[in-house]
């Protein structure tokens, strides 16, 4: 029993190991998201590339966030498992709290991300509407612009007739 429950116990530690370095691959992606959906914002010509970066990033965090959710799972079946299993040895106990608050802290991590990918979705919807308003206001420039070219294609045309009745 000894030995199994020493198997399992690296095995929960590999598993941790695996949860530590996803989610340290998941921040160093979002942030790195952050930076380019910043460099997008730089820039309101590129709206339908700016929606597609949006949908990807969306879908990008939704799948890490899954992919951390699943690992979570697994790791709380297992603490359900070793709690079941009654282990009586205290170094198994120990490393039982152990995993306990790795759980625990992945379960405050993966809540941050969800917070986060919140912020980052208002953040992309607040830019797409900017993008639109821009676009619109561009629109109206133009419908401007070409009102005043009419306006002095006329005058022009009015003066040089006048100056052929002169």
């Amino acid at each position: 029993d000894r030995d199994t429950d020493k198997k399992r116990i690296e095995e929960l530690l590999e598993e941790n190991m695996v949860l530590e370095i996803a989610q340290k691959q998941s921040m160093n992606e979002s942030a790195h998201l952050g930076w380019e959906l910043e460099q997008l914002s730089k820039n309101t010509d590129l709206a339908d590339s700016e929606k597609s970066f949006v949908f990807e990033l969306n879908e990008c965090a939704s799948s890490r966030i899954l992919k951390l959710e699943k690992d979570n799972q697994s790791l709380q079946n297992t603490i359900q498992e070793l709690r079941d299993a009654s282990l009586t040895s205290r170094e198994s106990n120990l490393k039982f709290v152990e995993l306990e608050k790795e759980n625990q802290q992945l379960s405050k991590k993966i809540e941050k991300l969800q917070n986060q990918i919140e912020k980052e979705k208002q953040s992309n919807q607040d830019l797409e509407t900017l993008s639109e308003d821009l676009i619109k206001d561009k629109e109206q420039l133009q419908v401007v612009m070409e009102t005043l070219k009419a306006d002095k294609d006329r005058q022009i045309k009015d003066l040089k007739q006048e100056n052929d009745h002169l």
